[in-house]
């Protein structure tokens, strides 16, 4: 079956319509660029500018919006790791660390669920959550940090008609994120038509993705998550184990499941898997094609694929070849 991106969607349900075939660059105005995926839908209250999505991508990168003014929400989401930061556990303003991994925020816009439990239900709000949790902040007292600079002064009132406040801080940093689109990788250029662009292996590799291996069941292209909550072994055997979406939804054959990862760029961003347990890209393809560790809610699409060694090594050879080769520079901070 050829997974076109609306039927993607659709079955996903992860969107509610599409834009046109082009994303806004990070640095802001008059530029658009082919790609494999669309830009992703807008809220109606937060459309998505060149200007908004510049502004974003300042305050992504600025420190002062920290509680300490030591951290800025890039600490934990590096663009040549993949907006990952390589880190089994993501770490906190003050150096305490979370119990769970950074997740990519790649394409983070066709989601309707956020976080590895999906207990957010906008953008806007888990920006919100993470402002305060990860990186430590009053959200009141960096935004008067924020409007006491001159240059976002100007840029708040060219984008919002306004001063900075919580909430236009979060929607131009919601727009910022919604430009991070993934879609230009070796392998959409072989889909493209570029026979040239990856090797046999990364060619057998992807028919072993949609067929032998299952991999598509959940990581559905042109994505690759379907958005979607499993238990895949992870937590079983462990004295307290995190219990993932079930906190969220009270569902037992939720417990201890978590999102489906995209494996966009999935080569540059280990290690794997919601609690960072598996160091190699590797390794991850091997415990997933075995099925997974045995725990009674294991989601039942998990089995045995009884891939050989080659197979292994065709998986991760296509893996590698989704990762992204976007241009990106870091923002001017005013």
């Amino acid at each position: 079956m050829k997974w076109t991106l609306r039927r993607w969607l659709v079955v996903a349900g992860l969107a509610t319509g599409l834009l046109a075939c082009s994303s806004m660059p990070p640095d802001g105005v008059g530029y658009a660029r082919s790609s494999a995926l669309p830009a992703p839908p807008d809220p109606p209250d937060n459309p998505t500018t060149p200007e908004k999505a510049a502004l974003g991508k300042q305050l992504f990168f600025d420190k002062r919006l920290s509680g300490d003014g030591s951290m800025a929400c890039q600490g934990c989401h590096f663009r040549h790791l993949g907006w990952t930061d390589a880190l089994p556990l993501s770490r906190k303003v003050g150096g305490g660390m979370n119990t769970r991994h950074t997740p990519t925020v790649y394409n983070t816009g066709y989601y309707t669920a956020w976080y590895w439990d999906g207990r957010a239900k906008t953008l806007e709000g888990q920006i919100t959550a993470a402002w305060k949790a990860q990186i430590g902040a009053d959200p009141a007292k960096a935004t008067a940090v924020i409007a006491a600079v001159p240059g976002y002064q100007a840029g708040f009132q060219k984008v919002f008609g306004a001063a900075p406040s919580e909430e236009n801080i979060a929607k131009a940093l919601a727009a910022f994120l919604r430009t991070l689109n993934s879609g230009e990788a070796p392998w959409d250029r072989y889909a493209a038509g570029d026979k040239t662009a990856v090797s046999a292996d990364a060619a057998a590799g992807a028919e072993l993705f949609t067929g032998k291996a299952g991999c598509a069941a959940c990581h559905r292209p042109p994505l690759y998550s379907d958005g979607m909550f499993y238990n895949v072994g992870l937590e079983a055997g462990k004295a307290q184990p995190d219990l993932g979406r079930f906190a969220v939804s009270k569902d037992p054959a939720d417990t201890s499941a978590f999102k489906t990862p995209t494996l966009r760029s999935v080569g540059i961003s280990g290690p794997y898997f919601h609690d960072g347990s598996v160091a190699s890209l590797e390794e991850a393809v091997r415990y997933m094609a075995a099925g997974g560790k045995a725990d009674p809610h294991k989601s039942q699409i998990l089995i045995d694929r009884k891939l050989s060694e080659k197979e292994i090594g065709q998986l991760v050879a296509f893996l590698n070849t989704l990762t992204s080769e976007e241009s990106f520079a870091p923002p001017k901070l005013p």
